[in-house]
């Protein structure tokens, strides 16, 4: 009896088994969807699209930058069954060390998956190898974009895409970039990233356990297109851009031009610069060894990132500060006592626009110490002190000593020195006025960066403002600049103050120091020449200027390494380039002729 009830125990047991087996299938494989999408999962293969780069337009509407067409060669390791190895290699530009190399990385990744093979090759080079693609079974093309100019100029300010480094890999916080993806690596490319970019669609495909395509998963409505980037209008004049890159060759320096009323800039030369298709397509990585030890500096970026003395240019802010301060009237009459300080021409005892007009040392000599002795103390050290910390913050509202804001990354601000500075280098109550004196006619510690100098350009053109200098315009369908590049930005000088330094740039350039190479026929012209010492060799030349005088069109600020004086080449450069802008054209073809030479000796 025991036994027969063991029995029924036993099965009851084994049924009971039986039946909670069989309900917890039926709840995984009908009621359940987690095991079902688990298996689709490892079906689907998600297969990124890449968007359409946004294209760069110049301020006239005319295009810069586009997208062309490239192509990379992917390869299935599995699929691969070449009879002439060596024609594989002649069709494609490689060698056969380079296509064992290339095929063990792909073999590496995945017998059965995709890889790139060859990147980057050419709308021309496919053309020629598409026909023998049948020959080469395991390999195919895959459509992508790179970046292509219009013209072989403005390379510095554009900047370049390039393949993303670990590095940017793992700062991206938004995880949007992968391995092998391209990322503005500088100048607007870089700035403007975000926007340029676009957005990327995803596609959805079933393959089987050893990755061969099945088909479009769920018909493909899980799909989504991707999406271009934004276009961006610059403010640059691409012809004018062009023409000052011509007036620069052979030269180092920049030439930086601003519409004064906007603060767009028209003009940003770097000279030497480079053609910018060098930095896109296969070639990148050599071009880019070739400019990285060019010992001209091509890739260095002299408008944002050159720092130099700005010489006599500087005498028009001292002047401004010194009206301000009270210091000074238009009047004020010093003699040019050559004693004190060296300077040049045959004049004497100049007012301040005489003073402005031939560049005289001893007048803003004399008005940097009245500016720094104002007798607050009776320490002539801590009275220094005090009327410096005031300079300075007179001199920093023109925008100098700190980045102006430009929408290109890595710029300089250059330097207005400190009284912690001069404290540093001689000690507490250690120096004054006669210790420093050097900074009167903008040399010295100071330091300014072109880009700077344009700007002070359109201070003075605006009559004490001015708008951050920006290259972009706008950007997408009827966009708009950023709100801070529409803000007016003011100086601490009163607007009525400026009158005498246009009137004494004016008298620059008809008479004075700008000479016959910046003064236009039909065109009121205001200028400052400056020669920038230079211990190392020639000086530099120097010129700002804006024009016409009562509505400025265009501030411009050019500086010539080892050219000499700023009457020379900056002036000769700074009137042919307000002239092809405001005309159209110059016929001013000795001028021209003169620069073009560059041989700066008279």
């Amino acid at each position: 009896m025991k036994n027969s009830n063991r029995k029924y125990i036993i099965r009851g047991a084994v049924v009971l088994v039986a039946v909670v087996f069989i309900i917890k299938l039926f709840s995984i494989q009908v009621l359940s969807t987690d095991y079902r999408d688990k298996a689709e999962t490892n079906i689907i293969e998600r297969e990124i699209r890449p968007p359409y780069r946004g294209l760069v337009y110049d301020r006239n509407g005319k295009l810069i930058v586009f997208n062309a067409p490239m192509y990379d060669l992917e390869v299935i390791p599995k699929e691969v069954a070449l009879k002439d190895t060596l024609a594989f290699c002649n069709h494609f530009g490689i060698t056969q060390e380079e296509f064992v190399e290339k095929m063990q990385k792909a073999k590496q990744y995945s017998y059965v998956k995709p890889s790139v093979f060859i990147k980057q090759i050419s709308n021309k080079t496919f053309a020629t190898v598409q026909d023998y693609l049948i020959n080469y079974p395991g390999f195919r093309i895959q459509p992508r974009t790179n970046r292509a100019y219009t013209h072989r100029s403005l390379a510095n300010a554009l900047g370049y895409v390039g393949e993303i480094s670990k590095y940017q890999l793992g700062q991206d916080s938004t995880s949007y970039y992968r391995q092998g993806d391209y990322i503005g690596i500088s100048g607007i490319e870089s700035n403007y990233e975000k926007q340029l970019r676009g957005k990327r669609g995803v596609k959805y495909k079933m393959v089987n356990v050893r990755g061969v395509e099945k088909g479009a998963f769920k018909g493909g409505t899980w799909d989504t297109l991707s999406v271009r980037g934004e276009n961006l209008q610059s403010t640059i004049d691409i012809d004018l851009q062009e023409y000052a890159e011509t007036l620069m060759m052979g030269k180092r320096g920049s030439v930086v031009a601003i519409e004064p009323k906007t603060g767009e800039v028209l003009t940003f030369v770097t000279a030497p610069s480079y053609d910018p298709n060098m930095l896109s397509g296969r070639e990148y990585s050599k071009n880019f060894s070739t400019l990285l030890t060019d010992t001209a500096k091509p890739l260095f970026n002299r408008p944002l990132m050159g720092a130099f003395p700005p010489g006599s240019i500087f005498k028009t802010i001292q002047a401004l500060i010194g009206l301000q301060e009270g210091v000074i009237t238009p009047q004020t009459r010093f003699s040019c006592d050559r004693s004190i300080i060296a300077c040049h021409g045959p004049h004497s005892h100049e007012d301040l626009k005489g003073a402005i007009e031939v560049s005289c040392n001893p007048y803003f000599w004399n008005t940097y110490k009245r500016i720094l002795n104002q007798n607050v103390s009776d320490n002539t050290f801590k009275d220094t002190e005090i009327g410096l910390e005031k300079w300075r913050k007179h001199v920093m509202s023109f925008g100098l000593g700190q980045p102006l804001g430009i929408d290109l990354p890595n710029e300089r601000g250059g330097y207005v020195p400190a009284p912690s500075l001069y404290d540093k280098i001689y000690g507490d109550d250690r120096w004054k006025f006669s210790t420093i004196y050097s900074n009167a006619i903008g040399q010295g510690e100071l330091q300014i960066v072109p880009l700077q100098m344009a700007n002070l350009s359109a201070v003075i053109a605006n009559r004490g403002y001015y708008i951050t200098p920006h290259l972009i315009k706008a950007i997408g369908e009827d966009g708009q600049p950023l709100e801070k590049y529409r803000e007016k930005n003011y100086t601490t000088i009163d607007p009525q103050h400026f009158d005498v330094v246009v009137e004494a740039m004016a008298d620059v350039v008809r008479v004075g120091t700008g000479s016959y190479r910046a003064k236009l026929k039909d065109i009121e012209v205001c200028g400052k020449t400056g020669t920038v010492q230079n211990s190392q060799g020639e000086d530099h030349s120097v010129f700002i200027a804006f024009a016409p005088k009562d509505d400025p069109q265009i501030a411009i600020a050019v500086y010539v390494e080892n050219a000499g004086q700023g009457a020379r080449a900056a002036a000769g450069i700074s009137g042919l380039m307000i002239e092809k802008y405001i005309q159209g054209c110059t016929d001013r073809y000795q001028i021209e002729d003169y620069i073009l030479k560059g041989k700066f000796i008279y």
